[in-house]
């Protein structure tokens, strides 16, 4: 903001201004008391502003400056409801938001008057359909997850909820995620924050996430308490348990439960002591190495009474990985299956430097994954699980062609909630009651009503990607292969995935593949 005037002279100007308002209402025979109200306190913030020197715009310009804050405090919402186009919202378009609120709500899905995409842009995706379509039965949108190892394994559908902690979210909002899920028949992961009473509360099918905290099998230490986990796993509603090592939107990073938000409740659910500050270490204490991470998974699977034990991983160092693939075929022990979480994964909140430059994204760790399984021999064993921005059935479609079983969303089900993607996580200050534990926030979200639309969501989604499967000639998910998915790479020229991920003529999942893996 530059202006000539001085700052006196704008002092100046003020007053003129005021008193030739106060001359004119009073003219009109309107009482002076109220013009008093009213320019007395403008006086006073003038007054206030020009001595303070924390803000150089409020100390130069002490009334109109209040404007850039306010413009600027709304700058999102204009961005969103004005000015972006309906493809170049971050994170996710207006349309893709728009699908998720159409296919909740059980409304009209379809798009008038052709695509709105550039299909001559470089980075334009598209997927080869048939002459012949096949035929997809519903059964063959699930996938039965468990090794040779496992001894209860579950039937998961192909989309499920991401893992999401209460705290995180408010209960109303774990209350309806769950209900969608058990209306759906799907799996919702609790999040690395415990289970709480409201994963439990509709009864829905749950993938218990630990991390590094232990929270809800941690002794009085912080360390892992085999009992209090078995007694945990124990719980019917609970399917599997997912490992957590490391998330997209942060890898390599722990988290601060501040004092102020461990009350009682979530103290009693996390089983630490309350209005403490809790902090989760980056790595585990379990384990520290790939060969003790096996062996902290034999020992989850025996506490578990064999349930589906599993790890989450955003892919870092390829080495690591490699390794860890290694140990399994040395050892001969696997987890039974590996959710890799992209680096455009999402969060409550994270440092700028990690959710903008920290793990690799997941298509480049999808088809990583998958490699190195098939090249060890234990693709058969394990199942991979996606998770990063699968909102349609076609992102579906190809993360599967890349290698994913099963795929979760986290944002996607939070939009079927009616979450506007106000940017707000991270304030406490959630308009739609969804990311905050203010109850005059969360209890406005009605669960009845938000737990169907997380089913329709659901239940809309899947038959987008049968729908697709059968254009493209696919009669079950393991028909699927990445050489019938194409992205542009300039005006001229496209590859398919298979080429740009692969560059091998056969990644079937049971398939040894016929390449050498450069992981420099």
């Amino acid at each position: 903001m530059t202006s000539n005037i001085s700052v006196r002279q704008t002092f100046a100007l003020a007053f003129v201004l005021a008193y030739t308002l106060i001359a004119i209402i009073a003219f009109y025979q309107i009482k002076i008391l109220w013009v008093l109200l009213l320019i007395v306190p403008l006086h006073l913030i003038y007054l206030q502003n020009i001595r303070q020197r924390k803000h150089t715009v409020l100390r130069n310009f002490p009334l109109l400056g209040y404007l850039r804050y306010f413009l600027e405090s709304i700058r999102p919402e204009l961005r969103q409801y004005f000015f972006e186009s309906d493809l170049n919202g971050k994170p996710f378009s207006r349309r893709q938001r728009s699908i998720v609120y159409q296919r909740a709500k059980n409304v009209r899905q379809t798009v008038p008057f052709g695509m709105q995409q550039n299909s001559q842009q470089t980075g334009y995706e598209w997927v080869a359909h048939t002459m012949f379509p096949a035929q997809v039965k519903e059964e063959n949108l699930r996938v039965c997850i468990g090794s040779s190892q496992c001894r209860q394994p579950y039937s998961a559908s192909i989309y499920n909820i991401a893992a999401m902690s209460y705290g995180a979210l408010s209960k109303t909002a774990i209350e309806a995620l769950n209900g969608g899920a058990r209306l759906g028949g799907f799996a919702h992961n609790t999040g690395e924050g415990g289970v709480s009473p409201y994963h439990l509360a509709e009864g829905g099918d749950l993938i218990w996430q630990i991390g590094t905290g232990y929270f809800g099998c941690r002794d009085a230490f912080g360390a892992f308490s085999p009992s209090l986990f078995q007694e945990q796993a124990a719980h019917p509603h609970i399917k599997m348990i997912e490992l957590k090592l490391s998330q997209g939107a942060k890898p390599g990073l722990g988290g601060i439960l501040p004092a102020a938000k461990n009350t009682p409740e979530i103290a009693a659910i996390r089983r630490v002591l309350p209005y403490t500050t809790v902090v989760s270490p980056s790595g585990h204490a379990a384990f520290h190495d790939q060969a003790s991470l096996l062996h902290f998974i034999q020992i989850l699977r025996t506490l578990a009474a064999g349930k589906p034990i599993g790890i989450k991983v955003c892919i870092g160092d390829r080495q690591e990985f490699e390794k860890l693939c290694r140990q399994m075929q040395q050892q001969q022990i696997y987890p039974d299956f590996i959710t890799v979480d992209g680096a455009e994964g999402g969060t409550g909140a994270a440092p700028l430097e990690f959710a903008d430059s920290v793990g690799m994204p997941l298509y480049d760790a999808l088809s990583f994954v998958h490699r190195m399984l098939l090249q060890y021999g234990l693709r058969q064993e394990i199942k991979i699980m996606a998770a990063g921005k699968i909102i349609t059935g076609l992102d579906i479609i190809k993360a599967v062609a890349l290698g994913a079983d099963a795929c979760y969303s986290a944002r996607g089900m939070m939009f079927a909630l009616g979450c506007l993607q106000a940017l707000q996580c991270d304030s406490g200050r959630c308009p739609v009651g969804i990311a905050t534990q203010d109850e005059s926030l969360f209890k406005g979200l009605d669960v009845q009503d938000k737990k169907v639309r997380v089913a329709n969501f659901h239940g809309h989604t899947l038959l987008a990607v049968k729908e697709l499967m059968e254009a493209c000639g696919f009669a079950s998910t393991a028909d699927i292969t990445p050489d019938k998915i194409f992205r542009r790479l300039d005006q001229v020229s496209t590859k398919s995935f298979r080429e740009i991920y692969f560059n091998t003529a056969t990644t079937k999942k049971t398939k040894e593949p016929n390449y050498t893996i450069n992981l420099n």
